[in-house]
């Protein structure tokens, strides 16, 4: 994942003259050393550059105000903060803004559109840290919650790309907020939880799942059957615990096959939108809808009729007379599996769906496979075996004197703890890191940036004011929020872009929606961003535009005019933790000085632009370390 010199020249190529043959011959890679100190590696940061990798791990970008107070109380003290931060939620957002704009009388009123404008900004609120308006300008400070349940947002996938959820934003909010507030939590609690949500239940279609009829031709779905192996769990081969799949004969070994899945559809049966307190009524044994009993053509859908239901907030709710409560299910099979043979006996849908998430989640599975996962979305996308191991061994056991299973705390303060998280960059440099994705890029240089707007009023497509119709964030970038195209997200884990990374048995998940169309809209999204196009002027953070999203280029400007250098200095730290080559130092600050006061209204603001995208477009940031 080292960047080349022909990658390094083509990002550059705006520097012109920059691109000097002296400027050539020296080193594309960060001249420092391994560097020790007296205090234990998990201790603190020995300097600002350990900072920003840490909070670019753990964050949405680093501050300088985050740097400074973590160098203060150490990575220990920095996450017991962060485990105790209230969590910000998306939903009353979505509450606050339908009350402002629908009146009372106005039974059809909504805020909804296709591109679910509320729903992202609520989204950037939380993931930036901006004043909430829905809040009194309250400040979320919850950034490790909102970053990982980022992350699981990228495992247990939802979108908007499903038909139904497209029209549906408190479904969705509702969803990362329980993400949210899971994240801290227990895996099992998590796993059990995502079933029963309504927006998993329509996204892969469990929800009023029926039993097998075969004189009425009905079979159990069987697609969250599958993917709550595949994806949520333990996926397709057994592993051992340091990630490794398991061999037999020299070929990995299933986990299960078509009759696992089909026990695993029928237990999936009798679940549907919860009443919100109304009792059920059936007719000739047939469940009818609560709020129209008498209209059989109902009895199938049974669920709210607005997006804002309170239905779309609350867990899934059993229906036992669809619930195939006579058969067996073949479950898995494992060493200590507690169903004998993994076969589990009739019982209520609540019985039955409650033992076979513990079926799911005693599986030796699991720790590898969803460790290994939260690795690739926080550090670094080839973690060695060993990292992987000493995660699932967190999470197999937290390490209290209870041995609690499945703590995502101690999780993820050995993901983030490890030492090859805290050192990987020195260890393994040529294999180390990862992709940033688009939607990172943008959450880093907002942070970096203080952008704010006196609304609290992130807008990402133009919804109000003057500023035109711009198409969904996704479209823009290739990403957004619950926008995966499919439940296999945004890229696979696995995914291997040929050439030199799949000659070498490397994976780089996030080069799958690397293609020449995202490449160009990201560079074209930041060039709007960092030279302030939105607000017609170059005014940026000072602009009178209360309904965008602009970053503060004031505050550094003066330092761009006396010296780029120092500019730059300044933006290698905060952006790229130090790791900037000298020769891409060196082409930066030849650029900056070429660029005179005769030739710009202020040339501070325009060097600052300048040096800001060339940093954000270039291959060296783009693959975080």
């Amino acid at each position: 994942m080292r960047p080349t010199t022909g990658w390094l020249a083509a990002s550059v190529a705006a520097a012109g003259a920059a691109l000097a043959a002296p400027a050539l011959a020296q080193s594309h890679f960060p001249d420092s050393i391994y560097r020790s100190g007296f205090e234990a590696l998990a201790a603190a940061p020995l300097d600002d550059a350990d900072a920003v990798r840490f909070l670019t791990q753990a964050t949405f970008g680093a501050t300088d105000a985050d740097i400074a107070h973590l160098r203060l109380v150490g990575y220990q003290g920095w996450l017991n903060e962060q485990f105790t931060a209230p969590a910000s939620h998306q939903t009353p957002y979505l509450d606050w803004v339908h009350a402002i704009v629908c009146p009372p009388s106005d039974e059809y009123c909504n805020v909804v559109d296709e591109w679910g404008h509320a729903r992202l900004e609520s989204w950037a609120i939380n993931a930036l840290g901006t004043p909430d308006p829905s809040r009194g300008g309250a400040m979320p400070t919850d950034q490790l919650r909102q970053r990982v349940a980022f992350a699981l947002s990228e495992i247990f996938v939802v979108a908007n790309t499903n038909g139904t959820l497209a029209g549906q934003p408190w479904a969705l909010t509702s969803y990362y907020d329980m993400l949210a507030d899971d994240a801290f939590g227990n895996y099992r609690d998590l796993l059990e939880d995502v079933t029963k949500h309504p927006a998993m239940g329509v996204f892969l279609t469990h929800i009023q799942n029926q039993k097998a009829d075969d004189s009425a031709n009905i079979h159990p779905d069987e697609n969250y059957a599958r993917e709550i192996n595949q994806l949520f769990s333990i996926g397709l081969v057994q592993l051992n615990l340091d990630g490794t799949p398991k061999l037999a004969g020299g070929q990995p070994i299933p986990n299960y096959d078509q009759a696992t899945i089909r026990g695993f559809a029928a237990v999936f049966t009798g679940w549907n939108f919860n009443g919100a307190g109304c009792s059920l009524q059936y007719q000739d044994g047939v469940p009818l809808c609560c709020d129209n009993p008498d209209n059989h053509d109902q009895y199938f859908y049974c669920g709210p009729s607005e997006s804002y239901d309170p239905q779309w907030r609350l867990p899934m709710q059993p229906v036992e007379y669809w619930h195939d409560n006579t058969s067996t299910k073949q479950l898995l099979v494992y060493p200590g599996v507690a169903l004998p043979n993994g076969v589990l006996q009739p019982a209520s849908a609540q019985a039955e769906l409650s033992q076979t998430l513990d079926n799911i989640f005693h599986h030796p599975n699991v720790g590898p496979f969803i460790g290994k996962q939260l690795i690739q979305r926080l550090v670094t996308s080839n973690p060695s075996p060993a990292y992987v191991q000493r995660v699932a061994q967190a999470f197999n056991d937290d390490g209290s004197a209870a041995h609690v299973r499945g703590n995502l705390r101690a999780v993820l303060r050995a993901i983030l703890l490890d030492p090859e998280a805290r050192l990987g960059h020195w260890q393994r440099y040529a294999s180390y890191g990862k992709l940033r994705e688009p939607l990172l890029k943008l959450t880093q240089m907002w942070r970096a940036l203080h952008a704010r707007t006196p609304t609290g009023d992130p807008i990402w497509s133009g919804r109000v004011g003057n500023l035109g119709t711009w198409p969904p964030l996704a479209d823009q970038i290739g990403q957004a929020p619950l926008y995966a195209p499919t439940v296999f997200n945004f890229f696979k884990p696995d995914f291997a872009p040929s050439g030199e990374m799949r000659d070498a048995q490397l994976v780089g998940p996030e080069f799958q929606i690397l293609t020449d169309t995202t490449s160009t809209a990201l560079a074209n999204k930041l060039f709007w961003e960092v030279f302030c196009m939105y607000v017609g002027s170059t005014d940026c953070w000072g602009a009178d535009q209360s309904a965008m999203l602009l970053l503060d280029e004031t505050s550094d400007a003066a330092l761009a005019a006396s010296d780029p250098g120092a500019l730059i200095d300044r933006y290698n730290g905060l952006l790229m933790a130090g790791q900037m080559s000298p020769f891409m130092r060196n082409v930066l600050v030849t650029r900056l000085n070429q660029m005179q006061a005769a030739q710009y209204n202020h040339l501070g603001r325009a060097r600052l632009q300048e040096a800001l995208y060339l940093i954000l477009t270039s291959p060296e940031y783009s693959i975080q370390k």
